[in-house]
């Protein structure tokens, strides 16, 4: 009688989970058949985005931009820590770490596909003076979560993209 009761409320649960539209996040589908990025092979950003396009196996990754129907290009890139307080001592008790990342993607004869776009993300601590160690480790971590929620926003944002087909000359 359990067993029938722990399969009937685990049908339950699951099709609830459906109906309310949940699924995992799969590979993203690009509109495009070829792309090249174009940024430093020691860029973190960069080597992420090329393997989550490869992870698609929708979207080639070219060699070349000129062998490629779209071009990746990263205009800005900036990481700034900003200090939100202080205490009463002057030291600093809580900051903000900002990742600005800007991009656009263009056709083969430079033309915009899709138009100069930024992303910004944003991540609070705390700061204390006693635990700099364990607190410049959490700054660290931060970081490499924002970059990595970077790249999937950056997955998203391209799989969503309507390329516009540019204006002949």
């Amino acid at each position: 009688m359990r067993s029938v009761l722990r399969v009937t409320l685990l049908a339950l649960v699951l099709a609830g989970l459906a109906a309310c539209g949940f699924q995992l996040r799969g590979s993203y589908t690009l509109p495009y058949e070829s792309i090249f990025i174009s940024v430093a092979d020691t860029s973190v950003i960069g080597a992420n985005l090329k393997r989550a396009i490869r992870a698609s196996k929708s979207t080639r990754l070219a060699d070349k931009a000129e062998d490629a129907q779209a071009t990746f290009l990263p205009t800005a890139e900036a990481r700034e820590p900003i200090i939100l307080s202080l205490s009463s001592a002057g030291r600093v008790r809580e900051k903000r770490l900002r990742y600005r990342y800007g991009y656009r993607i263009i056709d083969p004869k430079g033309r915009d596909l899709v138009l100069p776009s930024a992303i910004e993300l944003t991540r609070d601590l705390t700061y204390a003076d006693s635990d700099v160690l364990a607190k410049t480790q959490e700054e660290e971590l931060l970081w490499r979560d924002m970059e990595t929620d970077l790249v999937q926003q950056l997955m998203r944002r391209l799989a969503a993209a309507k390329p516009s087909p540019p204006a002949e000359d």
